[in-house]
């Protein structure tokens, strides 16, 4: 486990840091205005020459990056229930022009789409889990879906287009 250190900066916001296994020092400084800055530097003794780096990035921008950097051990975990047999957990980012924008979730069993779960909607910095039917969705919105790969990717076609694929004709012998 990493050691964390963390200072209040009064006027500023908060500056956490830890040392790497190599020797080198990281941190990030958190604004209270909602930026950012990604800091790698080194101590005083090692001499004036020793490279240091800073890079600021707006609310956004941090988001992204620790998603990116978290985002390894939320893929393990979740690679480890992809291993079940039958079932696919995925997202949906809803977009304007999405057919789901704007719209209560709705009960998609009484579309023909029977076994899928709505396991949350993440909007902003919150999760709202298991949403009712009634709940409305906005751009933005990150639908947490679970169920068999088949049926996620009907839900996901319902949520762009409005439309349900029409179902599969049985495959005739030989063709």
């Amino acid at each position: 486990m990493v050691d964390v250190r963390r200072v209040k900066l009064p006027g500023v916001g908060v500056l956490h840091t830890f040392v790497t296994d190599d020797g080198g020092k990281v941190g990030v400084i958190t604004h209270r205005s909602g930026h950012s800055d990604l800091i790698s530097f080194s101590d005083a003794e090692e001499g004036s020459t020793a490279s240091k780096v800073s890079l600021r990035l707006d609310e956004d921008e941090a988001h992204t990056l620790a998603e990116l950097l978290g985002g390894t051990r939320i893929t393990e975990s979740l690679s480890k229930l992809d291993a079940i047999p039958g079932l696919s957990i995925d997202w949906f980012t809803v977009d304007y022009e999405d057919h789901i924008a704007g719209q209560k979730l709705g009960n998609l069993a009484s579309r023909g789409v029977v076994g899928l779960t709505v396991v949350a909607v993440v909007r902003g910095e919150s999760a709202n889990p298991a949403p009712a039917d009634d709940f409305t969705v906005f751009p933005g919105d990150t639908l947490v879906v679970a169920g068999t790969p088949e049926k996620v990717a009907k839900a996901f076609n319902f949520y762009r287009t409005g439309e349900m694929p029409p179902k599969a004709a049985a495959a005739s012998p030989g063709g």
